[in-house]
């Protein structure tokens, strides 16, 4: 098949514009067909969201040459602090913390906001050789065969490639139309995003704190700002977002605590019904997916969009290896060795996250005993201490190229 690309990449968000200029810089002929009718705009001030980033994914972000254009808007995670409690009741004894200082990779991560990452990510994409992005362009339809895939959009054009990957989200249209079932399960729990300004400095410190009705983490931004995550049932979480900003505050003070001093909103509220989405498998004939298309997790441990990054990695590693051997980029034989690489991290990764939130969100009272025991344990052994922490920093495993 003559191909008008080697790669056609389903979705432009930040997966995908991460994957289309390591692909690019590697070599390959990249399409990226983007839902939005125009380059996706960040907003221009603050609108709350922001992004734990962990040092694997800052060295993918260096590597592909953005981050340059973010790291002076980003805040280093230096310290996290792991507890449980009651709204109101304040952090019970037996908590679990993790200093920068112990590894030599520098801080654990950054919280990035989105306007800064997204804008970084659109700009190198507009201007990368080898890169054709089509705005307001939906994959309608996709037939692979032994030559290649022929992509349809919404507008009648058509598009041939060797390889179509779906960077398309939790509902990714490609992976339906290839056959991918997926599997999961409703917590019936939703995640309140939002920023809230601060009297007091929070030292880079990252929060993640347990409670009843599911996890809050506190997470630094710039200046005495930080982010918020606050997981609560979906019944309550409606009530909440239904409130005007004063009544918000007054219902997230009990849970965030007065240790920051006093708090005030910064910024949009953003509520996010929370379920555990994975595809049964991540490639097909002449498919791959990336990020939520692939897995869609628990934000407890704030790795969805880290996960998503490893993705693109693994694949840009795999393929590009596939071409200097002279292989068909979109065969299976390749397809499955990405599938092996990111099979048993992304299942570890969903069976973690699931794992954590039903182990403490409750107030059983053993399982509280149990868990402050188990806090208390890991803090006071160093080795097993480090070892989370490079796992929580991306730093474990076989890591591809761009992020080592």
């Amino acid at each position: 098949m003559q191909t008008d690309s080697d790669i056609v990449i389903a979705g432009g968000g930040l997966n995908g514009a991460a994957l289309a200029l390591a692909l690019a810089q590697a070599g390959f002929r990249v399409i990226v067909a983007d839902a939005q009718a125009a380059m996706r705009q960040a907003a221009p001030d603050f609108d709350g969201r922001a992004y734990a980033m962990a040092a694997g994914s800052v060295r993918l972000l260096r590597a592909i040459g953005v981050w340059g254009e973010v790291v002076a808007h980003a805040q280093p995670i230096l310290h996290i602090t792991v507890s449980q409690g009651r709204a109101g009741q304040g952090a019970d004894p037996g908590r679990l913390d993790f200093d920068h200082a112990e590894l030599d990779d520098g801080p654990m991560g950054y919280m990035v906001e989105d306007r800064y990452l997204r804008t970084a990510l659109q700009g190198a994409l507009a201007a990368m050789p080898g890169v054709t992005l089509l705005n307001g362009a939906t994959v309608q339809t996709q037939h692979p065969d032994a030559g290649g895939i022929a992509v349809g959009l919404a507008d009648g054009q058509g598009l041939t490639a060797r390889l179509l990957v779906g960077a398309d989200g939790r509902d990714s249209g490609t992976a339906l139309r290839a056959g991918i079932t997926r599997s999961g399960r409703d917590y019936g729990q939703t995640a309140i995003v939002c920023a809230v300004a601060h009297d007091r400095p929070h030292g880079g410190t990252a929060h993640q704190m347990f409670l009843p009705q599911g996890p809050l983490a506190i997470l630094p931004l710039t200046g005495n700002r930080s982010s918020i995550v606050w997981t609560e049932t979906t019944a309550r979480a409606t009530d909440i977002m239904a409130l005007d900003d004063p009544g918000f505050l007054d219902a997230l003070r009990p849970a965030f605590g007065s240790f920051l001093g006093q708090i005030a909103l910064v910024g949009r509220r953003f509520a996010y019904p929370l379920t555990l989405s994975l595809a049964q498998r991540i490639v097909a004939e002449r498919v791959a997916l990336v990020g939520d298309a692939a897995h869609g997790v628990h934000p407890l441990a704030g790795q969805g969009l880290n996960a998503g990054l490893r993705d693109v990695a693994a694949l840009v590693d795999v393929l590009g290896a596939a071409r200097q051997r002279g292989e068909d980029i979109g065969t299976g034989p390749v397809l499955a060795r990405y599938a092996r690489w990111r099979g048993v991290d992304n299942g570890g990764l969903a069976a973690a996250t699931n794992g954590f939130n039903l182990l403490f969100s409750n107030d059983n009272p053993v399982l509280r005993l149990g868990r402050g025991l188990g806090l208390a344990a890991v803090a006071a052994l160093p080795p097993l201490r480090r070892a989370l922490m490079r796992e929580a920093a991306g730093l474990t495993g076989e890591l591809p190229a761009l992020m080592r």
